[in-house]
């Protein structure tokens, strides 16, 4: 069963509630926000490599509001370990029983800050509950709800004590983007409003969990004509076998941008995708899937502009073939 043009049109007013409540706290930020919440209702998990200050906790905490949902902060240190973020079982003497309490993960949005500060033991234990939205502790397993999503967060400047993550871990992660430095006019409007501190913001919510959780089942229906699997397939191919790339994007990376692309396009009141879809979200979904050669990095490469130049060279279907 496809969504319907009334779905989609119901679908993309109750996404710009959401996205609008969110910029009462996040100003001037919409592609942003927009980003995220495409993230949330694709069932997927954001990476933020940003600079502090620039209101990624924020961010978190108004998603969980609007959301009607609970959010928890992590601050990653070299110290953390995996059972401070997943929960531990503990032996209760008046009952006899090993009883679980759980950890921050538990919650609707989950903000692991500075992740790459974690060691790779305690940056895995996310692993498990990134992919299949539960942990197992002690040989249990505990569900987590939904609806579940981890907003990481890695500081590009810093990088002393930081320990990288791991392909397997950033390919977790269906998009990486950053929020950046607000404009002029947005930065006026912040300092108007200094004597209110940012977690003193309250914002009403919009829809509950079991809503968002439609939403995201409403989103997999949307219609993906034959011609946008065979793009999406050619723009990774190209990337796997660009000469500056030594590792390209990987199947799973494919799937969710083809994910994404829906959710995208319900958010735009289409029940269809459409090549612009797809183009709009290849940089957040597909470039911190790839390694670069050496060579090319030293050559000033990045990966953005290796996945804007995969665009140029790679036709697109025409609109009334992928209709």
């Amino acid at each position: 069963m496809t969504m319907t043009p009334e779905e989609a049109s119901s679908f993309a007013a109750n996404l710009d509630r959401l996205v609008g409540a969110v910029e009462e706290v996040l100003l001037g930020k919409n592609r942003v926000v927009r980003l995220a919440f495409t993230a949330l209702l694709s069932e997927g998990h954001l990476l933020l490599d940003d600079v502090p200050g620039t209101g990624k906790t924020s961010l978190a905490r108004a998603m969980a509001q609007s959301v009607k949902g609970t959010s928890n902060r992590v601050q990653f240190t070299p110290d953390l370990l995996p059972g401070d973020i997943t929960g531990v079982t503990v032996y209760d003497q008046r009952s006899g029983r090993f009883e679980f309490h759980p950890g921050p993960v538990f919650a609707s949005i989950v903000l692991a800050d500075e992740i790459n500060r974690a060691s790779p033991k305690t940056q895995s234990a996310l692993l498990e509950v990134m992919e299949e939205g539960q942990v197992t502790v002690d040989g249990q397993t505990h569900a987590v709800g939904h609806p579940f999503m981890v907003i990481a967060t890695q500081n590009p400047v810093e990088q002393a004590g930081t320990y990288r993550l791991p392909e397997a871990q950033l390919d977790r992660f269906l998009m990486r983007t950053s929020i950046g430095y607000p404009d002029h006019a947005s930065t006026i409007r912040i300092l108007e409003g200094a004597d209110q501190r940012a977690h003193g913001h309250q914002i009403a919510a919009q829809l509950d969990g079991e809503e968002i959780v439609a939403m995201a089942a409403s989103a997999r229906t949307v219609f993906v004509d034959p011609t946008i699997h065979d793009y999406v397939a050619r723009l990774v191919d190209a990337t796997r076998t660009a000469r500056e790339v030594r590792l390209g994007v990987s199947v799973r990376g494919a799937l969710a941008l083809i994910r994404a692309a829906k959710t995208h396009a319900a958010g735009r009141g289409r029940h269809y995708v459409v090549p612009d879809d797809v183009k709009a979200l290849a940089e957040p979904v597909l470039a911190h899937r790839l390694i670069l050669d050496a060579e090319a990095e030293f050559d000033g490469v990045t990966a953005s502009n290796l996945v804007s130049q995969v665009l140029i060279e790679t036709p697109p279907p025409s609109t009334r073939q992928a209709v």
